[in-house]
């Protein structure tokens, strides 16, 4: 038999473990402490204060307050839709102090997105868009903003989760969101969630009222398409065909009679009048399965298939009408731009 008690007695007394362990805690406490503390001075100088509405305000006028990221040089700042929403008068402070004036190049609130210029401003600290496919569950991240006014604030915690989901004011879901623990609260919306390389990895967006440690940021690689799509267009290109809907179940007799296997399909609520689903013969009451080749297993399937790259394009749709399975073609356009 072999006896183990001399080596665990051994290794139990080893001055080398028990004194090594504090030393191994701060030696770890201080890389993250300089981790963060890094991130702060890196990317900290490019964060701005957003505030909305007029300069002097009469009792019935309330601004808005949030954050934002420079991320240009010459003044590009992203923040969320609805820290402008429709204002007309917006403004800018830095770290230093600085107030400049800004105005809106586009705003999609498809994705809670904006993006400014400020006015007369150069050479601005600014920041950079990382690689949002990088992220690992676990991973050090960092929050910078204005939450509740006090400017300059600093949380850190880890991405809780990936590929998230959650609904945007305009009813579309935001798809690829991060979660995170970093303490956001009102003021903190707009500003940067950023890795420890110091990498804008996403834009803070939204908090659950009465839950801890529940925090979601648009992650950079949405935002980069925003942002190109604003530069480009001034607002970001999506099909329109013309429905309401919703989620609802397809009967199993139905399914097995079209021969189909969704469980689930985009139900059409109404038709818009000379809308492209209307040309198409659409009718309430038609359940969407698939589009373009796609399985559509709800409306957020729906939305999602409707990008910039099926604008002006025949598509075949397969609905399933009083249970049986009908092919149409349709033709969508492209939709009107949020107003501002």
């Amino acid at each position: 038999m072999l006896d183990f008690t001399s080596d665990i007695a051994g290794d139990a007394l080893s001055p080398r473990t028990t004194e090594a362990t504090p030393d191994n805690d701060r030696a770890l406490l201080d890389a993250y402490s300089n981790a963060v503390i890094d991130v702060t001075e890196r990317v900290g100088p490019a964060v701005v204060r957003v505030e909305t509405g007029p300069k002097v305000r009469s009792p019935r006028e309330r601004g808005g307050l949030g954050s934002g990221i420079v991320i240009s040089p010459d003044g590009l700042v992203l923040t969320n839709s609805h820290v402008v929403g429709s204002s007309k008068e917006i403004r800018l402070r830095d770290t230093e102090g600085f107030v400049t004036d800004a105005h809106v190049l586009g705003v999609d609130p498809d994705t809670d997105l904006a993006l400014l210029r400020a006015d007369g401003a150069r050479d601005l600290p600014y920041a950079s868009l990382g690689d949002s496919k990088q992220l690992r569950r676990g991973q050090l991240v960092v929050a910078i903003g204005n939450p509740l006014g006090f400017e300059s604030t600093v949380t850190a915690g880890v991405v809780s989760a990936l590929g998230r989901s959650i609904r945007s004011v305009s009813g579309r879901t935001i798809e690829d969101v991060i979660q995170t623990d970093a303490a956001l609260n009102p003021g903190n919306s707009g500003g940067p969630l950023v890795s420890s390389n110091s990498q804008v990895i996403g834009i803070n967006t939204a908090i659950i009222n009465g839950a801890q440690g529940i925090c979601f940021a648009v992650a950079s690689n949405t935002a980069q398409f925003v942002l190109s799509e604003i530069i480009r267009h001034g607002y970001v290109r999506r099909a329109f065909i013309g429905v309401a809907g919703q989620t609802a179940p397809i009967p199993r007799r139905h399914a097995v009679l079209a021969g189909v296997e969704n469980k689930m399909g985009a139900l059409l609520a109404q038709i818009e009048p000379d809308s492209p689903a209307a040309k198409a013969g659409l009718l309430p009451g038609d359940v969407v399965i698939k589009l373009d080749g796609v399985d559509i297993n709800g409306v957020d399937d729906l939305i999602r298939a409707l990008d910039r790259d099926r604008i002006d394009r025949t598509l075949a749709m397969d609905v399933l009408r009083l249970g049986r399975l009908r092919a149409i073609d349709i033709h969508p356009i492209e939709r009107k731009p949020a107003k501002q």
